[in-house]
């Protein structure tokens, strides 16, 4: 499979990208400075370099082209403000759909958050992170020419993987290794049966590839 991650150079994306090309598959990270290419080259990744938040969706879509599936990774970051929740957690995902769409990319994973709601009150930074989210996931879900996943990580830890999760439509909040999600991401984008789920995933009991089954088709 060929895959293209968007925030192709964040802590979850350069895990997946490792875990993909390892098992064979043709990964691709969008970045948007040129001078991050190397570590994805590093991995054995190909590196695309474009900035989603001034990139069109035909720019977009053109880079998307022939991939097997999509996946949204990228973020604002924690110590981003207001306005780039906006423009990456909500426009540049928005846009990353819109050109998957138009790439006839059906397979698209979204990176979301637990917690995020389209209607979340407050003023806070994490409270415009969270509406920020809800409203990207709520409009991937809308289109029915996508046949999209939802993840919802808790607490992201920079802990060792486990390999050990829990994947469900609720599971209440807890931390989770970024190692454990990125190995989530590489099985669920290689498992369609996910599509229009959308799952919470926290540190638990159940190896990574049965948690994805079990919730596969449901």
């Amino acid at each position: 499979m060929r895959i293209v991650i968007a925030g192709g150079h964040g802590q979850i994306a350069l895990r997946l990208e490792r875990l993909l090309v390892a098992r064979g598959d043709e990964a691709a990270g969008i970045i948007r400075k040129p001078e991050q290419a190397d570590e994805l080259r590093g991995l054995g990744a190909e590196p695309i370099v474009l900035d989603l938040e001034s990139a069109s969706v035909e720019e977009v879509a053109e880079r998307l082209e022939g991939a097997d599936a999509a996946v949204f990774a990228a973020g604002a970051g924690p110590g981003s403000g207001v306005g780039r929740k906006e423009t990456v957690d909500k426009a540049a995902a928005v846009l990353f759909a819109d050109a998957a769409v138009r790439a006839g990319v059906r397979r698209f994973v979204i990176v979301s958050s637990m917690g995020a709601d389209p209607a979340h009150e407050g003023d806070e930074i994490f409270d415009v992170y969270l509406r920020a989210k809800g409203e990207a996931d709520a409009y991937v879900r809308g289109l029915e020419a996508l046949d999209w996943t939802v993840l919802r990580p808790g607490q992201l830890t920079d802990d060792a993987g486990t390999g050990l999760v829990r994947l469900e439509a609720r599971t209440g909040r807890g931390p989770v290794p970024r190692d454990d999600v990125a190995a989530v991401l590489a099985e669920l984008v290689d498992t369609p049966a996910t599509a229009g789920l959308t799952l919470e995933l926290i540190s638990g009991a159940a190896p990574v590839s049965v948690a994805v089954k079990s919730v596969a088709g449901n």
